[in-house]
């Protein structure tokens, strides 16, 4: 009794009480406002323009991922754009499709890729971020 108890608790709880992530999340929600203020203080900031649905996307969340957990990468801003509901960021970067990664250091853009699968590659990309 007291088993079931529990389980009803935990089934009353509001969904809006629960904070869902994605697993494959490579970044931080993405906000313009947020970007606009890290870019002018001359942060350097990774984009990732990404789609659920993109397995390119899902590959890429591997090594953005594990760059975002590295210390080496602790000043580095990494930010995930969705490409199917925030249009208006996907217009703003420029993007034509989804899997896009795009760095950005002292305000301005200085290299992005499009599609890049190879782990090797896409660490080497990542590497630019660095100081």
């Amino acid at each position: 009794m007291k088993t079931l108890m529990k389980i009803f608790a935990l089934l009353t709880i509001p969904l809006s009480a629960l904070s869902f992530t994605p697993a494959h999340a490579a970044g931080k929600f993405y906000t313009q406002q947020e970007f606009d203020t890290l870019n002018a203080e001359g942060k350097t900031i990774v984009i990732h323009v990404h789609a659920e649905w993109c397995g390119t996307c899902k590959a890429q969340d591997v090594q953005v991922n594990a760059a975002m957990n590295s210390p080496e990468f602790k000043e580095v801003v990494f930010f995930e754009v969705n490409f199917d509901s925030q249009r208006k960021a996907v217009k703003f970067f420029n993007s034509k499709v989804q899997s896009v990664l795009i760095i950005f250091k002292q305000g301005k853009e200085v290299d992005r890729t499009v599609a890049i699968r190879d782990p090797g590659a896409l660490q080497a990309f990542l590497q630019q971020a660095l100081p």
